[in-house]
């Protein structure tokens, strides 16, 4: 026998140990299966995957025969079946571990992970997650993993701009680094400071979070710490779309990385110069802003619509206006939503219908025009904080509105 032969088992055997010792230690009680009986079920498995398929199949019928009886002995102590399960799991790991051992201890330590964290995933569930929360995730879920594999992956529509699948995976990845940024406000606190929640908010909506920064303003003594964490949020946008672009075109992410984080640099300055001249009493008046809900359906297909219009736009006008066309096109969808603008520009570089050359300057005109709105936005509200606190006498104008 030699090294090939035996390192199935020796795998299934250290995944078998692995996870018994874990039940072992995270009970006091006395176990149906502890880390010898989780041991030997492993090598079962692997020894069972050797015979084949059918085998596998038998011996799991057994080991489930065997948990249900175990769990009938112990159900009078705990009713919990953690343990039972977790049995039949390394049963099926073991047999993995026959053919496939460096995805079996990979599983096995994800699961490890699981029955370690059990105090935190009740804590995160019952304490921390809210009930609005959930129903978002649910919503994320459907919009990822059920709607997302229907739509077709082909060139619909004129020019044959618009492909569904490769528009709705912007979505979800906008939304799903959206979550990313959500749940860094929710861990993270007001403890940090304005800034990083500025920054953590600025991933769920930028413009939302300038607009709650310019309402903030009108509450607090200085102007200084909801301007830093504006500026916070509108980095947030750069980043956001350098990940997203990297899906769509990698020559355009390459030529527009090294300026989109100079002008990232920037940005950072500009924000930590404006921050350190707020006093401290400035810092520690502002009350946490909240990230809104981490998934909402209506903004997801706004940005879906705003993306679909914008590639025509920016094609017809490519065609039309040529280059120019593309430009203007970005700059008007800018307004909006800086992402659609640019991932317009990025999606019809990567057709090849606009060169890559007119594609950055189309997404650093979106990226101007929706920065120049939330700062309109931002600018209206200071003006109303430094006066009598009601709205400027003037009517704000139409490209000066953000879109939440």
């Amino acid at each position: 026998m030699n090294w090939q032969q035996i390192q199935p088992f020796l795998v299934a055997l250290a995944i078998g140990l692995l996870l018994g010792l874990e039940r072992e230690r995270s009970h006091s009680r006395k176990l149906p299966a502890g880390s010898r009986s989780f041991a030997l079920l492993s090598l079962v498995g692997a020894a069972a995957a050797n015979f084949g398929e059918w085998a596998v199949v038998v011996g799991l019928l057994g080991v489930g025969a065997l948990m249900v009886l175990a769990y009938f002995r112990t159900s009078e102590e705990d009713l919990g079946t953690t343990t039972e399960i977790a049995a039949i799991v390394v049963y099926l790991l073991g047999a993995l571990a026959y053919t496939r051992p460096v995805v079996a201890v990979a599983l096995a330590v994800v699961v490890a992970g699981l029955l370690v964290s059990k105090n935190r995933i009740h804590r995160f569930a019952r304490e921390i997650v809210s009930e609005v929360e959930l129903e978002d995730a649910i919503e994320f879920f459907v919009v990822a993993f059920v709607i997302l594999p229907l739509l077709p992956d082909r060139d619909l529509g004129p020019y044959g701009v618009l492909n569904p699948e490769k528009v709705w995976l912007l979505v979800v990845l906008l939304t799903g680094i959206g979550w990313i940024g959500y749940i860094g406000v929710r861990a993270l606190g007001a403890e940090p400071g304005l800034l990083v929640t500025g920054l953590a908010g600025g991933f769920v909506s930028a413009s939302a979070t300038t607009a709650s920064m310019g309402r903030l303003s009108r509450t607090v003594a200085g102007l200084r710490a909801p301007l830093a964490s504006a500026l916070a949020a509108s980095l947030a946008t750069f980043v956001q779309l350098l990940i997203v672009i990297g899906f769509v075109d990698a020559e355009v992410l390459r030529r527009l990385c090294l300026p989109v984080v100079a002008g990232a640099i920037v940005l950072v300055g500009v924000a930590a110069f404006v921050y350190r001249g707020a006093t401290r009493t400035d810092r520690e008046d502002v009350e946490p802003i909240p990230a809104g809900r981490p998934f909402a359906l209506r903004p997801a297909l706004v940005l879906a619509a705003v993306l679909t219009f914008a590639l025509l736009v920016g094609r017809w006008g490519a065609d039309v206006l040529g280059p120019r066309g593309a430009v203007l096109a970005a700059f008007a969808a800018g307004l909006a939503d800086a992402h659609a603008g640019s991932l317009a520009a990025a999606s019809l570089a990567a057709k090849g219908d606009i060169a890559v050359d007119t594609a950055l300057v189309a997404i650093g005109t979106a990226l101007g025009s929706n920065l120049s709105s939330n700062s309109c936005w931002l600018s209206q509200r200071a003006v109303a904080a430094s006066g009598s606190g009601s709205s400027p006498a003037w009517p704000r104008p139409l490209w000066c509105s953000p879109v939440p």
